[in-house]
């Protein structure tokens, strides 16, 4: 991709997924996000030609200025856009796919001490929220969702929501909560009124990979809540079926007390005939 297209593209996705971003200046000045992905191009490129000390100079200069520690050889793909990123750290091996979202707070971490890949790679059009920890050199899958302040330890499937501590799978290929077709032509209009050629299939195509992301990180399931509702649920049967059972053992007893009593009378009265019906001496 060209340099001035590229710098076009990571703008342009500061407006497609930040409601906040007013202006192009406000992005290009205010965005630490921006200013992080900007110096880590410069800090990989050199430390991709073996510059490692002045890759991480940039990179350390980079966490001072913004709050984000990315490391020099770290691979981040085209789209990537960084909400209010103070305390995101991405490792060494972490391989970052196409328009992946990072929230406050996001680790891409590794576990051990081990050599070699030990970060994760993260799909194309994931959304990582608020304080959420991946940790280990495993695989997230495209359009996949990590919800806040989850800690995932394993693979997550493609257009899987994960959310919990450790991170678990609570939403696979689920339905999506906006009509992504009226979505897509909204921004598609947007863009056409800034100039862009939108009627060009290659434009009109990677805008719309661009916002096929689904930002509705806080829309997520909650497991511990559903289990206790269910446990609730169960509760509340069993206490009827109790109440049932308690009910017909007191009527049992109740028919078994009349059924007693009715003997007893019986027995009394066939007693007393059989003691009038004896010959008088």
């Amino acid at each position: 991709m060209k340099f001035f297209s590229r710098l076009k593209k990571d703008i342009r996705v500061i407006f497609e997924r930040d409601p906040a971003a007013k202006s192009t200046l406000e992005v290009i000045f205010c965005y630490s996000g921006l200013h992080a992905i900007w110096m880590h191009r410069i800090s990989h490129a050199l430390f991709e030609r073996g510059w490692i000390v002045s890759a991480r100079l940039i990179s350390n200069f980079c966490r001072f200025l913004t709050g984000i520690e990315i490391h020099p050889g770290a691979k981040i793909g085209d789209g990537l856009f960084i909400d209010h990123g103070t305390g995101i750290v991405i490792g060494e091996t972490a391989e970052i796919g196409k328009n992946v979202t990072l929230y406050q707070g996001v680790t891409l971490g590794g576990t051990g001490k081990e050599k070699g890949k030990r970060h994760p790679t993260i799909g194309n059009n994931v959304v990582v929220a608020t304080g959420a920890k991946v940790l280990g050199s495993f695989k997230v899958g495209d359009h996949a969702k990590i919800g806040a302040g989850s800690v995932v330890l394993k693979e997550v499937p493609p257009y899987a929501t994960v959310v919990g501590i450790p991170g678990r799978v609570v939403v696979l290929h689920g339905k999506r909560i906006h009509n992504e077709e009226d979505y897509r032509k909204a921004w598609l209009d947007f863009f056409a009124k800034k100039g862009m050629d939108v009627k060009n299939p290659a434009v009109h195509d990677e805008i719309c990979e661009e916002i096929d992301v689904d930002l509705d990180h806080d829309l997520l399931p909650d497991p511990d809540r559903e289990v206790i509702e269910i446990a609730l649920r169960q509760i509340q049967r069993l206490e009827e079926r109790v109440n049932q059972l308690e009910n017909e053992l007191a009527a049992a007893r109740a028919e078994i007390t009349n059924e007693a009593l009715r003997t007893s009378t019986l027995e009394v009265a066939i007693a007393d005939e059989k003691f009038s019906a004896k010959p008088k001496s």
